[in-house]
């Protein structure tokens, strides 16, 4: 075992975290749950919605036999959503390709949809005790500053250093404390800013602490100026009910509740007329909210309009109307509960 490994592995036991849900379980499914809300996502984030959503989905037909909307539902407001999509079919691929039994083989977890090689090694090491490396950000960041790892740790070429490097130190044993302990690691003493290096089990031998370079590494990803996109959301409100409008199943929000959508150019009201059926008036807009998404930013102004009559016409499979405290638990995107929120506040 490298001097590496046995230290990480001390450490965990002594000072790592051993009370977290998803922890002191063999159990595939639980483990595979809470490693895909933990993927770019901190762990007190997750906690609670962790909690939820295995209360409501305690086993992997459970969660195959609901429905995408109510498995959305129990994810809003957790952001990428994707994961949860995936997480669900990848659910009723058990079922339907393995007997409901979630599968042992490595290769055969990555084919499930949402689970990478990464992901894949921690569910075999936390469910299977294999022998498998994980390379999150976290352990990312802890090579880069132990190994001096210089450019971004998500390139092509540095991430494929970084994974033939972390093949050579996992431990013959121990996989479910070095794994941990990789986590933990990086979750609370060798954090992005401020690490507390001083009572790392690393520190005597790490290249960033003895060269200093403990604030330059790892090295940042490229700085990129993100596009700015802008859209108008129609607020359409009858008496207490405001109309939602459920998004296609992929893209942005892909499967959640909004409200429907126009360019800033369109007007508000002849588009609730031609779209909807409904002769509406326009109330002051509400102030812009900002939203940053991986690969953009976007400025929604929320148009708040009263409609004069509503009409059965506009039920439809992909449009409902719910009063404001329904529609806030629905399977919303956060700006839109927080405008909704907003709405609550007004009345």
């Amino acid at each position: 075992m490298t001097d590496f490994a046995k230290h990480i592995i001390t450490w965990q036991k002594q000072y790592g975290r051993h009370d977290l849900p998803w922890q002191n379980t063999r159990d595939p499914y639980a483990i595979w749950v809470s490693e895909i809300m933990l993927q770019q996502t901190q762990v007190v984030a997750v906690i609670g919605y962790y909690q939820l959503f295995m209360a409501r989905f305690p086993t992997i037909l459970s969660l195959a036999s609901a429905e995408q909307e109510e498995v959305l539902q129990y994810w809003s407001g957790l952001g990428y959503y994707s994961r949860a999509r995936n997480l669900h079919q990848a659910a009723q691929t058990i079922i339907d390709a393995h007997g409901g039994k979630f599968p042992e083989d490595f290769q055969t977890m990555q084919i499930l949809a949402g689970i990478g090689r990464s992901t894949a090694a921690a569910i075999a090491a936390f469910a299977f005790h294999q022998t498998h490396t994980i390379l999150d950000g976290n352990v990312k960041r802890i090579l880069a500053r132990y190994f001096v790892i210089e450019g971004w740790p998500s390139s092509p070429a540095v991430e494929k250093h970084m994974w033939a490097l972390a093949e050579t130190l996992v431990p013959a044993s121990d996989m479910i404390a070095y794994t941990q302990g990789l986590m933990d690691l990086g979750a609370t003493l060798c954090t992005r800013n401020k690490p507390k290096c001083e009572t790392c089990p690393l520190h005597r031998t790490c290249g960033a602490y003895i060269q200093n370079l403990t604030s330059t590494l790892p090295t940042p990803k490229p700085r990129q100026t993100l596009p700015q996109k802008q859209t108008t959301m129609l607020i359409l409100q009858h008496g207490k009910e405001v109309l939602l409008e459920k998004r296609p199943p992929k893209g942005i929000w892909g499967g959640l509740w909004s409200f429907p959508e126009i360019n800033m150019q369109e007007v508000a009201s002849v588009v609730a007329l031609e779209r909807f059926g409904l002769e509406a008036e326009s109330d002051e807009p509400m102030e812009i909210i900002h939203h940053a998404f991986t690969h953009f930013k976007l400025a929604i102004l929320p148009q708040p309009l009263q409609v004069i009559s509503k009409t059965e016409s506009v039920n439809q499979p992909s449009v409902i109307w719910l009063s404001i405290e329904e529609a806030i638990g629905a399977a919303l995107p956060t700006p839109v509960r927080n405008i909704l929120i907003k709405l609550q506040h007004r009345q």
